[in-house]
């Protein structure tokens, strides 16, 4: 009866080199996600599993100030597309929001955040009409537009669409997302509010992200 061969001394080297990368892989993995942040608890906000950099991109402020990614750190930024004629999503999002700046005043933590709401609309929403219409709803609130260039630019980094039709009649129909995005103080996008909105869930989302990291 013939004995089965002995294993090459070549096959056995491969075997250990292979065991070697599985083993280092393994522990290179185990120790990331070991040393990765815990995502906080929250009631309504997606928060996406790595931070993702945002284009650089250079918007105009209604205050006249340029609005840039340096102008995002420091602090979390919840920023809202749209336009000042939108007539339903946009005022009722800002008043949404109204509420939240209010009860984020109640609890101190409005010094740690910040919203935005940037203009798809630029050739109708100047620096007044955009001062005006977003210091109705808070004087706190930045209020921001672009060319379309820049918006396009920083709308698909920040995973947000928009699109202006003109019509027939001569009238533009301007559609957007209804999203909030939230930029966390490196000034990177880590996630996002879906609508509908709630209040109370955005106050204590805001709240708990003031105080993690």
């Amino acid at each position: 009866m013939n004995s089965p061969a002995p294993a090459s001394r070549p096959n056995v080297t491969l075997l250990i080199v292979l065991a070697a990368v599985v083993a280092a892989f393994g522990l290179w993995l185990g120790t990331r996600y070991a040393n990765a942040p815990a995502q906080p608890k929250l009631a309504s906000a997606l928060l996406y599993p790595e931070p993702r950099t945002i284009a650089d991109f250079a918007l105009q402020q209604a205050n006249g100030k340029p609005l840039t990614p340096a102008d995002w750190r420091g602090h979390w930024n919840f920023v809202y597309f749209g336009y000042t004629t939108c007539p339903d999503v946009c005022p009722t999002t800002l008043a949404e929001l109204k509420s939240v700046w209010a009860e984020l005043g109640k609890r101190g933590a409005q010094d740690k955040l910040r919203v935005d709401f940037v203009s798809v609309d630029p050739e109708r929403d100047t620096a007044d009409t955009l001062a005006k219409y977003v210091g109705f709803f808070s004087p706190d609130f930045v209020a921001a537009t672009g060319s379309d260039a820049e918006l396009t630019k920083l709308t698909r980094s920040l995973g947000i669409v928009y699109s202006r039709t003109k019509k027939d009649d001569g009238s533009i129909e301007v559609d957007h997302s209804g999203s909030i995005v939230i930029v966390d103080p490196q000034g990177r996008l880590v996630g996002l509010f879906r609508p509908p909105f709630a209040a109370k869930d955005l106050a204590d989302d805001m709240t708990t992200l003031a105080g993690w990291r």
